[in-house]
């Protein structure tokens, strides 16, 4: 069965008022892409923002704000893990309207913060709210709304986040420049409240079966699935996580993205500061990290148009192959053009690799588990996310520059492309058998 029976109907404002010649999955996917641009993409993109203000303001060390960094994607992770199950019961509703809300909350009292402790308690909860915002209530609406073309839709609604690093870091930068971090919270509180709360209600629907809608919409369900992944019984399989756990599938999922996204968070979160030393521009820097997420924009929606048809195991490891090059050239090569190109390439990476994340998660585990499942892999991304950028800030602070940060996090990355080759399909259990992995 594709949902459980118990769901009650709902037709949202947004369903009578649109045109209903188009599958309203593609309608929620659209209403993803701007939840995801204000609970998710202002919480991971402002803290690469907010981190050299808060220094100069305050005082504070490079390796203490990044500390309040890397307990908010502890704090995160867990949170995560915590509303994946009752997600997976419920719905992600509430956690969304109740996420977004706290979002807001807590970003607009950033500005206003005197003591180290109040920035930690502050991103505490900020990271708690993108816990229940984020990933895994995003994700899960994606992966219930579509099977085959789900790398597609994924492509799409993750363009939220990368859109927010496109606007984030131009206007913070000029709020900052004009107000401080004073002006410049409450302004993207206020934009994360206007935009978020009207699209939760009145645009997504959490199942498909709530309007009596079949995922995918209008493609043809005659015939094979394009791979036994995507199968009725693959994908409406019900894990315990215990049973997961016991998948080598499982742990080569959550240990290459514990390495790639330590190095990856680790690189972005002191992008600004590494270009803004090298450049003497906070509005140059700034501009290269929105360079980034253009490029995460564009490629994720290229790699969207063609993933449902590639191996993901390949096509992840690949990705994480291109990112170590490009932290690599940035590293080596200095010049005006240079620090916006790899800025790019590397960007091409960020949105395809956490997509890639969801998409080998929902492959391997199916849609009816996802949320435990992605939510205790999201605990262990998260808690390496926070390191990243605690060890590139001590690693900086020790060697006086972040030539050799940054050369760590790609060979950490390498070796993530490695990990993640195991993280092979696992075909239905019988009984008490023991997993089984088709051939490769």
């Amino acid at each position: 069965m594709s949902a459980p029976p118990t769901l009650p109907f709902r037709r949202p404002l947004a369903a009578r008022l649109l045109p209903s010649r188009y599958y309203y999955g593609w309608y929620v996917v659209v209403g993803v892409a701007f939840v995801m641009l204000c609970g998710v993409g202002v919480g991971y993109y402002g803290l690469a923002v907010f981190l050299n203000p808060l220094q100069q303001a305050h005082g504070w060390s490079n390796a203490s704000v990044s500390g309040a960094t890397a307990v908010y994607f502890v704090v995160s992770g867990v949170s995560a893990a915590v509303v994946g199950p009752p997600i997976d019961r419920r719905g992600p509703m509430p956690f969304l309207v109740v996420g977004v809300i706290l979002t807001a909350v807590t970003v607009g009292c950033i500005g206003f913060v005197e003591e180290l402790w109040q920035l930690y308690a502050v991103y505490v909860v900020l990271a708690a709210s993108f816990g229940m915002a984020g990933g895994v209530s995003t994700n899960v609406i994606m992966a219930r709304w579509f099977i085959r073309r789900r790398a597609r839709a994924m492509s799409i609604s993750a363009t939220g986040v990368s859109s927010a690093g496109v606007i984030l870091p131009p206007l913070c930068a000029w709020l900052i420049a004009s107000g401080g971090l004073e002006l410049t919270t409450p302004v993207i509180a206020a934009f994360t409240l206007v935009l978020g709360l009207p699209v939760i209600f009145l645009v997504l629907v959490w199942d498909p079966s709530q309007m009596r809608l079949p995922p995918d919409g209008a493609v043809p369900q005659t015939g094979p699935p394009p791979s036994a992944s995507l199968s009725d019984e693959v994908q409406t399989r019900r894990w315990t996580l215990s049973q997961a756990m016991r998948t080598l599938s499982f742990w080569a999922v959550a240990v290459a993205f514990v390495l790639v996204l330590l190095a990856q968070t680790g690189f972005l979160i002191h992008e600004i500061a590494f270009l803004e030393d090298r450049t003497g521009s906070r509005t140059a820097a700034s501009l290269a990290l929105s360079f980034g997420a253009i490029g995460s924009i564009v490629a994720r929606l290229i790699v969207g148009g063609f993933a449902d048809a590639l191996n993901k195991r390949y096509l992840t490891a690949a990705l994480f192959v291109w990112q170590a090059a490009s932290v690599l050239l940035v590293v080596h090569i200095d010049t005006a053009v240079t620090n916006y190109v790899f800025a790019f390439t590397f960007g091409v990476t960020i949105g395809n690799i956490y997509m890639m994340q969801s998409l080998l998660t929902s492959e391997i585990f199916g849609y009816v588990s996802f949320g435990a499942v992605f939510g205790m892999i999201s605990l262990a991304s998260q808690v390496s996310s926070g390191a990243g950028p605690l060890l590139v800030g001590l690693l900086e602070q020790a060697t006086g520059s972040y030539e050799m940060p940054f050369l760590v996090t790609a060979g950490i990355t390498l070796a993530a492309a490695l990990v993640v080759l195991l993280a092979r399909p696992v075909l239905p259990l019988s009984g008490d058998q023991s997993p089984s992995y088709p051939p490769s």
